[in-house]
């Protein structure tokens, strides 16, 4: 996946993070961008849809949620 489909003014962060380190994401047609928010010139992680959906139903069912 090309960066280049990812353009600089697509990528939001949520409105709750504030200041502190977050992630951005790029929401287009085919395909999901993840970048830091902390580093705009940095890497950006290319997700199909597809993975991004299993990602997000991964996260609602708490399957990333810290172990005490």
């Amino acid at each position: 996946m090309s960066t280049a489909q990812f353009p600089e003014d697509s990528f939001v962060k949520a409105i709750g993070s504030g200041d502190a380190g977050c992630v951005e994401v790029s929401m287009q047609p085919d395909a999901v961008g993840v970048r830091d928010s902390k580093d705009k010139a940095g890497p950006v992680l290319g997700f199909t849809l597809r993975e991004w959906d299993v990602f997000v139903a991964g996260v609602k069912a708490g399957e990333f949620d810290l172990k005490d």
